[in-house]
């Protein structure tokens, strides 16, 4: 699944290629990717309106519209976007089209029906339910080393399961969590309370440290109109440090790395580096 510098990527394509197209129609072809919104209701509340800007909140993309409605999507483990023009046919698996008043239109595709979208007034979007409990953006100010080791602290749960929880911390998924966890020397089976406050300041530094180099692998990349979706911009050999790296040499100690299962995820770490 996407996390928050895929989900960026995204974003920031999508405003750049259509902020300020005037939505002419819309349709909902799958209706439970928009389970609060009927097809009919989908398309009257997109019809005529134009994308002020797109941006991010999470793993969440927000389509700020003039007419005072947000349109909230979540990619989730295959939903994408392609500007496409009209002499291209909808691809398989199209679940939802916006049509503009050019030749083109943006359709979304999901080939494992997992996307979702939701239409919501712009005033109340801090209320909508997929938003209103996450947790602060990691490079917000909000975001803070005393944050995260007062939510560890009212933690018992394993640190890994912790750190992908969205209200705890936010656009973390199994990736960039190893990552950081191995970058901190942090070990992922420990109880997130049990994280000594040494390491709490060092895991919020990679946190963000992770993040952002991740963010900055999009940089200068133009985005592709025709496949705007949450791939990772590091998928070489030499992309990660642990993770999907089991039985390969630890980068810091050459200790094979290790794989095991949290709450029906692989972790991997550095036994020797990450001990308990």
């Amino acid at each position: 699944m996407p996390e928050l510098p895929e989900v960026e990527h995204v974003a920031r394509s999508l405003d750049t290629l259509i902020k300020g197209r005037k939505v002419v129609s819309a349709r909902l072809l799958r209706p439970r990717l928009a389970p609060d919104t009927t097809p009919n209701e989908f398309a009257a509340k997109l019809k005529n309106s134009t994308i002020n800007f797109i941006h991010r909140r999470g793993k969440h993309i927000l389509f700020d519209l003039d007419n005072d409605q947000t349109l909230i999507t979540h990619l989730r483990m295959s939903g994408r976007f392609m500007l496409l023009t009209s002499d291209r046919e909808d691809p398989k698996f199209t679940h939802a089209v916006f049509y503009f008043g050019d030749e083109k239109r943006l359709v979304f595709q999901d080939t494992r029906h997992f996307g979702l979208m939701k239409i919501v007034k712009s005033e109340h979007l801090g209320e909508a339910k997929e938003l209103k409990k996450l947790a602060p953006e990691p490079f917000s100010d909000e975001f803070t080393p005393e944050y995260l080791r007062a939510k560890l602290d009212a933690s018992g749960r394993s640190l890994k399961e912790f750190l992908l929880d969205q209200t705890k911390v936010c656009g973390l998924g199994n990736i960039y969590a190893s990552e950081a966890m191995f970058r901190s020397r942090a070990n992922p089976q420990i109880a997130a309370r049990d994280l000594s406050r040494r390491k709490t300041n060092t895991l919020f530094e990679q946190i963000r440290a992770v993040l952002a180099e991740a963010i900055g692998h999009s940089n200068g990349q133009p985005p592709d109109p025709e496949n705007l979706e949450g791939g990772y911009f590091s998928v070489n050999d030499d992309a990660w440090l642990v993770y999907d790296r089991e039985k390969l040499p630890c980068p810091n100690c050459q200790t094979p790395i290790s794989r095991v299962k949290q709450g029906g995820r692989s972790t991997f770490y550095c036994r020797k580096c990450q001990r308990k």
